[in-house]
């Protein structure tokens, strides 16, 4: 989501928390955020170094900790005030204004992303109260499940190089996020037994907030994999980076550029939902398969196909008594 992208900043990295000296006061200028207007904001980097600390101690992932640290600068920035003086009104002002150009899904987001920020605040001294609290929540209408469809999957895959091609795959079929993307290695891949006793692959996947799942892996999969060198499946490329992970927004910029506008990484992951869902009809399966916490959330990335709600339709009425509405009138 381009509202949601990693800012970048024109400073070193924070100072961790108990490191002696002053806190070091600095202009952090983020240049992706709106333009026009002033875009810089004053805040003390180690007391946004120990924001990301406290976060790191709950367990959140890095990418939900650069994504948290940019909200919260971005909303700063674009009302020009430092956070210590943000008022409900100023937070309300804000999501108002970018209600009428962002998702509904993005608000909710840098809603979070304020509310976790404050409620450090407040629980470590800097402000006595949480402004964000008293925001309203975001309404966000659900939306139908968009799986990528076959034929374009199929396109995408005989143009994409052998890299892209594996992403593509390990998206649509094994259901794995960017960020799970970025964290595989090669030694995820790992034999186990089947029902049968007969050998298979399957994939030890990192999920969200440090949570791991097996995910069976075809052959066809798994082997390209096996034969590439230990250590992380994607890489960089670049001079001075190589061996590197690749971050899970450029994979998703990869996996994007191999697709049709409008289509990204994750309606790939709709479509692995959707085709097991219609497979299997085992919602629990699917659920496990893409490591949702809740099978209400599988639900909202399977999209039920108008045939089956057709046949449903059908079923009904073949049930309901004729009645000669004319007579009825």
């Amino acid at each position: 989501m381009s509202d949601e992208r990693e800012g970048k900043e024109t400073r070193q990295r924070p100072v961790p928390p108990g490191v002696s000296g002053s806190p070091v006061q600095t202009t952090v200028e983020d240049p992706s955020l709106d333009q026009g207007g002033s875009s810089a904001m004053t805040i003390t980097l180690t007391e946004l170094a120990r924001w990301e600390a406290w976060m790191r101690a709950a367990n959140r992932s890095e990418e939900t900790i650069r994504l948290r640290t940019y909200h919260v600068r971005r909303v700063m920035t674009d009302l020009g005030i430092d956070p210590w003086s943000a008022t409900p009104e100023d937070l309300v002002r804000f999501l108002s204004a970018k209600s009428t150009g962002w998702k509904p899904a993005t608000l909710r987001s840098y809603r979070a992303s304020l509310r976790a920020f404050y409620a450090w605040a407040q629980a470590t001294g800097h402000r006595q109260d949480n402004p964000a609290a008293l925001t309203p929540a975001v309404n966000v209408p659900r939306s139908l499940p968009r799986p990528l469809p076959e034929t374009i999957l199929t396109e995408a895959l005989r143009a994409a190089d052998v890299r892209v091609r594996l992403m593509l795959l390990l998206s649509s079929v094994c259901g794995l996020r960017r960020g799970e993307l970025a964290r595989l290695r090669r030694e995820d891949v790992v034999e186990d037994l089947d029902e049968t006793g007969a050998r298979r692959h399957v994939l030890l996947v990192r999920g969200k907030g440090g949570k791991e799942r097996m995910v069976p892996v075809p052959t066809s999969i798994a082997g390209p994999i096996l034969r590439g060198p230990a250590g992380y499946v994607f890489t960089s490329e670049a001079w001075g980076m190589a061996g590197r992970p690749l971050t899970p927004a450029h994979i998703g910029r990869l996996v994007s550029a191999a697709l049709p506008d409008g289509w990204t990484c994750h309606t790939l992951r709709h479509r692995c939902a959707t085709v097991a869902l219609e497979i299997t009809k085992d919602l629990r399966a699917v659920q496990e398969l893409l490591g949702h916490a809740k099978p209400e959330t599988t639900a909202i990335y399977t999209l039920v196909r108008v045939n089956r709600i057709r046949a449903a339709v059908a079923a009904t009425s073949s049930m309901t008594p004729t009645v000669d509405y004319d007579e009825v009138a």
